[in-house]
């Protein structure tokens, strides 16, 4: 199935496209007419499922295809998360996905940590707002939002979110939201707890639930160097240019080290791009492109945003930073490897990270002989 069977807006799935996105993933498909039904939903499915933009795109498609409103405190869209990280995540997909549209969509993301002030002046005009609960209710005792008009409440990862002990302040927050409203629930476990909150939340919800589906590694070779920080990019150059490598994918956790590792490679004639949430859309789309083509072999990319990449043929997969989590893990090597194609996942190691990384093979149950950078010439 493609996007464009989800009936959404031209606009969006132009913006969809742009990001590399070809075929909605089973929560995408399940969860997004649901949504445009103006249904509840509670969507069960692991994080890295595709599951933000599942509520992203058909929230946006409902707001370019109404009147657009007059501007004031009153936010339309209520998405809670649990974390400043997540928060940034959710409201960088709502600002791609809402790029060029018809009515013009402001979305903005609220979170403890910082002044307050700035996000206090910001907020008029906001159609969605991505918030973490205490943030939250600091920005309403100000007067400085008004909860008032929300008609569609989304509460992601709601399962880290009840753990972590957020279930006062959600019940304030509820009390300040209309009584009629779409819910939409999205959390990576269905716990008993969790099930309790489920009544209150939601009436009659269409449940989505995507089983977790191991992706298959076993035709992916996996290598792994010891390195230091300050070798890492010594020792990418060396394997690139002594294995004269071809589409190489690099996997670095943040936009500002991916243009870092790349604008290194380009300098030490290695051509090379990079491609982050903080690029523009024609940049993106241009940077795919010429990947894709062969005439960059090089793309250092981040995990939201290689999420839209995909490629039956990748020879090559590079994790300069390891990621958080197992899921993760597999997640980016799964990019090579695939129709049967053999591909080969290379993993920098530094010292601080070999039990990290131990317990992540210990995950996908596989075995990396190591190799020590210090004994190499680089």
């Amino acid at each position: 199935m493609s996007f464009a069977k989800l009936k959404l807006h031209p606009t969006l799935l132009e913006n969809i496209s742009s990001l590399g996105y070809t075929t909605p993933t089973p929560i995408q498909e399940q969860a997004i007419p649901v949504i445009i039904q103006g249904k509840d939903l509670l969507g069960i499915a692991k994080t890295g499922s595709g599951k933000t933009v599942s509520y992203v795109a058909p929230i946006i498609n409902h707001l370019i295809g109404g009147k657009q409103a007059k501007k004031s405190r009153q936010p339309k869209v209520l998405v809670l998360v649990p974390s400043r990280e997540l928060a940034i995540q959710v409201v960088e997909v709502f600002k791609e996905l809402s790029l060029k549209s018809p009515i013009p969509v402001k979305s903005m993301a609220v979170y403890g940590g910082v002044s307050i002030n700035p996000q206090m002046k910001g907020l008029f005009g906001v159609d969605i707002l991505v918030a973490t609960p205490g943030r939250l209710l600091d920005l309403q005792s100000s007067a400085a939002i008004d909860l008032s008009k929300v008609s569609t409440l989304v509460l992601d990862e709601a399962d880290k979110m009840l753990n972590l002990g957020f279930h006062k302040e959600m019940e304030e927050i509820f009390d300040l939201l209309p009584k009629k409203r779409q819910n939409l629930l999205f959390s990576a476990t269905l716990s008993d707890q969790l099930s309790g909150i489920n009544r209150v939340l939601l009436l009659d919800p269409v449940v989505v639930k995507v089983e977790d589906k191991v992706e298959d590694v076993e035709s992916i070779n996996l290598s792994g160097y010891f390195v230091s920080d300050e070798k890492k990019g010594p020792l990418l150059r060396h394997l690139i240019k002594e294995n004269d490598m071809k589409q190489v994918l690099i996997f670095t956790s943040s936009g500002i080290k991916a243009d870092k590792v790349a604008n290194k490679l380009q300098k030490n004639g290695i051509p090379a791009l990079s491609i982050h949430g903080k690029k523009s859309q024609f940049a993106r789309l241009k940077a795919l492109d010429q990947f894709k083509s062969g005439e960059t072999p090089v793309l250092v990319a981040t995990d939201l945003i290689a999420r839209g990449i995909d490629f039956l043929k990748l020879p090559y997969v590079i994790n300069y930073e390891l990621p958080r989590s197992p899921k993760d893990f597999v997640h980016r090597v799964g990019r090579t490897g695939r129709a049967k194609e053999e591909g080969l996942a290379i993993s920098f190691v530094t010292r601080e990270e070999i039990h990290h990384f131990k317990v992540i093979l210990k995950k996908m149950k596989r075995f990396i002989n190591m190799v020590d950078s210090e004994t190499m010439d680089l």
